[in-house]
């Protein structure tokens, strides 16, 4: 794995050289473990360009047994005398006293505080924006990257399966949430990718809803939205039944309406399409059925090391999908004091010739009547 951070850290050093930079600053967490092999809390890489000499700089000894906290044995590390001072300041000073001129930072992750007092110490170096120049290279995963987010969406398939198996009718979408989360890490995963969401009745469907004390009753629109963090790699997958009960007929419509939607959102994930059009696919059906005022701002978005990463899948995104990019298909539908139907899966887009788009998530997507 070492050489495979290293080629990372090629790329991103052969950018800086063209812009003019003598080094980069990095340090947003899912960058830094991107690019080092591991992102020890509050560790920053200092990547140098001329003379290729790489350091993690971290506030106290990396520790722990999560992937997160190994970075790669080929880079100098660099542990300050006090846990209490800044590793990009100090990297600066490092920098500064090596005679460099000018340093790339990511100006959309440091605070206002910290430019500044990298500019105290290092008065004479040239800062210049990095920008999401990392972000981009994370958009395409390598195979090995694509093997850990298999891994997460097996963990969390098999910890939403065994909930379906239990007795539901009485708990409250907080202590589900919690089993969920617990199972999540029984199964082999680090935690949760993002907050759990179960949502019951008329809290169904909604889109960020945070679990109540609401119990779960007859007849009740159940949906449940989790995802598993494995070695950093985060999945995505959503689901709603109907409790203890055949669906009422709306009910059906409903989530036939927002199948099909979800249906025609993957269909769409084949290399070359516009973000823009995979959003629209999924959008559509919604839209003739009448429910557009309400819908989402986005159909999807990319997962990877953060659970919300590039690319957007929005109306007004900008670009086109490669193969090998991991992206959620999400529509939702709320009916608000009735509930409603949300459908997520994590996907990575492949090319016709190779199947087409594989799906990572498995669970049945069938209207179950739990």
């Amino acid at each position: 794995m070492s050489e495979v951070y290293a080629v990372r850290r090629g790329r991103l050093r052969d950018r800086c050289a063209a812009a003019g930079s003598d080094a980069a600053l990095v340090s947003l967490p899912a960058n830094v473990r991107y690019l080092a092999g591991g992102a020890p809390p509050g560790a920053v890489l200092l990547l140098g360009v001329a003379d290729h000499r790489d350091v993690l700089l971290c506030p106290r000894t990396p520790g722990g047994a999560t992937a997160e906290s190994r970075p790669d044995e080929r880079l100098r590390l660099n542990v300050l005398p006090t846990a209490a001072g800044d590793p990009a300041v100090a990297a600066a000073g490092l920098l500064d006293a090596s005679g460099a001129r000018a340093l790339a930072v990511e100006e959309h992750h440091l605070t206002v505080a910290r430019h500044r007092a990298i500019g105290s110490v290092a008065p004479r170096l040239l800062l210049s924006d990095l920008g999401c120049a990392v972000e981009q290279e994370r958009t395409v995963k390598d195979e090995g990257e694509i093997s850990q987010l298999r891994i997460a969406a097996e963990i969390s398939d098999q910890a939403l399966g065994e909930l379906l198996e239990s007795i539901l009718v009485g708990r409250t979408e907080r202590h589900l949430a919690l089993e969920l989360e617990r199972r999540l890490v029984d199964h082999g995963a680090d935690g949760p990718a993002f907050r759990t969401s179960v949502a019951t009745g008329p809290n169904a469907g909604r889109a960020g809803h945070r679990p109540s004390d609401r119990r779960v009753e007859e007849g009740d629109f159940l949906s449940v939205r989790l995802g598993a963090n494995y070695h950093g790699y985060r999945c995505e997958i959503g689901r709603t039944f109907v409790i203890g009960t055949s669906p009422a007929d709306w009910q059906i419509e409903l989530y036939d309406l927002v199948f099909a939607a979800q249906r025609a959102g993957r269909e769409a994930l084949t290399p070359g399409t516009a973000y823009r059009d995979v959003d629209r696919a999924a959008r559509q059906p919604l839209e003739s059925a009448g429910y557009g005022e309400g819908l989402a701002a986005r159909t999807g978005h990319g997962v990877g090391l953060e659970i919300d990463e590039d690319p957007q899948l929005a109306p007004a995104a900008m670009g086109k999908l490669d193969a090998c990019v991991p992206v959620t298909v999400e529509p939702g539908v709320h009916l608000p004091g009735r509930g409603g139907v949300r459908i997520d899966d994590t996907l990575v887009v492949r090319p016709e010739a190779d199947g087409g788009p594989e799906l990572l998530t498995i669970t049945t997507k069938e209207l179950l009547a739990l």
